[in-house]
């Protein structure tokens, strides 16, 4: 059964100019719902709002402010399975990776109900006599949160938690592919109370709402998740306004494999890292560097275990990798099959759609080997199930090619060396580094980001999130001398 829904501005749904049809990837003759397009008369009521609830929240006590953040959470964890399979449904991604995104997404906000208590400034003595100062963290403002498809909940919760957390207000403009997930996060956040226009969802593409969104003066800070592309035009149309920005993007992660890996260790985590949520994650691990000493032990197992995974509805019991999320995403995916063949790769297996009784964005795990790292496979963001295999004859050359690229999102390394661990650790150039673990797979209660064309401003998630949703203030204050 279908449905239509609707935006959520200044504490009321309405509908938009037009609708967007949502189609479950999976079987695309399930139609999910049709989904309100906001106009731009309707972004501009939902930024005048914010910028009036905004100063609201910002007044509200702590203790108020804390519990609304706990009900939204403890909301999302309690209803995680019925909303991750709504999740599985419209995105493609397995039903137990997106019960699990429900739930982590909640704990998202009840972590933040917890930083909501721990504001607490600094306080120094002046250089000049009888002068203290105060120093302390007050709201940016407004925040535009600019979600992607594939991960609808948490990345958003990771965004819009701390921005409720220290007294912001949201414009959320989510990711046209998932609409429904944002629309039922959208009612949990509205039943937690908070004033009105202080948290807002306008529903568009990004070529127009998302657009002047973040051309608005209006607007006090961008979070953005997306490609690197975007994020390019997005901090140009920010800069005349001097807004804010953090923006997390592309990324071309690698897992290094030594002579010396736990093989059963290192295919988990290659499969793990470049196939888990189709390869459609920032975090995936789309290069495999291999020692030479190991490269076809490895080469056999990986592609033994990847055979084996279940590729199938989301709903389905036992299914391990889902659909990719488009049509567009599955063409260009094919693409890559394609560009990987003519630049010399060999194709060990998958590159091709598996049949399915019914129709939907199908595609099998592929590995290739016999890659370098100059071709374009190794050098561009696929978000496909495609791992690139490239042979290394020491350590040093396999972190060598690990930090070859214009990214620098996370990496990973599988040792047994505690030497070669450490060394890589301090030199691997990228945000997050792993060890004997996938590339893909982060804690909320720490930063996360790249160094390159991933990531630009600061932090998300953890304690380090209150550098972007914050702005810092110093105030001076004569004591004078008592009487």
């Amino acid at each position: 059964m279908s449905r239509s829904e609707l935006n959520y501005i200044a504490g009321e749904w309405v509908s938009g100019d037009s609708e967007v049809e949502n189609r479950n990837p999976s079987d695309l003759s399930d139609l999910i719902g049709n989904f309100a397009q906001s106009s731009i008369r309707q972004l501009d009521d939902a930024l005048d709002a914010a910028r009036a609830g905004q100063k609201l929240w910002a007044t509200t006590g702590l203790e108020a402010r804390q519990s609304a953040l706990m009900k939204i959470g403890s909301a999302l964890m309690e209803r995680s399975g019925e909303l991750g399979e709504l999740l599985a449904r419209e995105e493609g991604k397995p039903r137990a990776e997106a019960v699990g995104e429900v739930f982590r997404a909640g704990q998202f906000y009840t972590y933040y109900a917890a930083e909501v208590l721990r504001q607490i400034g600094d306080t120094a003595d002046s250089v000049r006599p009888d002068i203290e100062i105060d120093v302390r963290r007050e709201p940016v403002g407004v925040v535009a949160v600019i979600s992607p498809w594939n991960f609808p909940t948490a990345t958003a919760s990771w965004k819009i938690a701390p921005a409720l957390a220290f007294g912001n207000a949201v414009i959320w403009k989510p990711a046209n592919l998932t609409p429904a997930s944002a629309v039922e996060l959208t009612r949990i956040i509205a039943d937690a109370g908070l004033p009105t226009g202080t948290f807002n969802l306008v529903m568009g593409s990004g070529s127009s709402i998302g657009q002047w969104l973040v051309e608005s003066p209006k607007v006090d800070a961008i979070s953005f998740t997306g490609s690197v592309g975007v994020g390019r035009d997005i901090a140009a149309a920010a800069a005349a306004n001097m807004t804010k920005l953090q923006m997390e993007m592309g990324s071309k992660n690698a897992l290094a494999v030594m002579d010396d890996a736990d093989m059963s260790i290192a295919v988990a985590c290659a499969t793990g890292g470049a196939f888990g949520g189709t390869g459609q994650k920032c975090t995936a691990s789309s290069r495999l560097v291999v020692h030479e000493a190991v490269h076809d032990e490895f080469i056999e197992k990986l592609v033994a275990a990847t055979k084996v995974m279940k590729v199938g509805h989301a709903l389905e019991e036992g299914t391990q990798i889902g659909p990719v999320a488009s049509a567009g995403q599955l063409a260009a995916n094919l693409d890559y099959v394609a560009l990987a063949k003519e630049e010399g790769c060999t194709l060990l297996c998958g590159g091709d759609q598996p049949d399915k009784p019914h129709e939907g964005y199908y595609m099998n795990p592929t590995v290739f080997a016999g890659s370098r790292n100059d071709m374009r496979v190794n050098r561009e963001e696929m978000f496909a199930p495609i791992a690139c295999i490239i042979k290394v004859g020491s350590y040093g050359e396999a972190l060598e090619t690990v930090n070859d690229t214009a990214f620098g999102l996370t990496s990973g390394i599988i040792t047994k060396s505690l030497a070669r661990a450490s060394h890589f650790r301090r030199n691997a150039r990228t945000g997050c580094v792993m060890v004997n673990l996938a590339t893909a797979g982060t804690d909320y209660h720490v930063p996360f980001g790249g160094r390159g064309e991933s990531s630009y401003g600061p932090r998300e998630q953890g304690r380090y999130a209150e550098e972007f949703y914050t702005t810092v203030k110093t105030a001076y204050i004569a004591s004078g001398t008592p009487e």
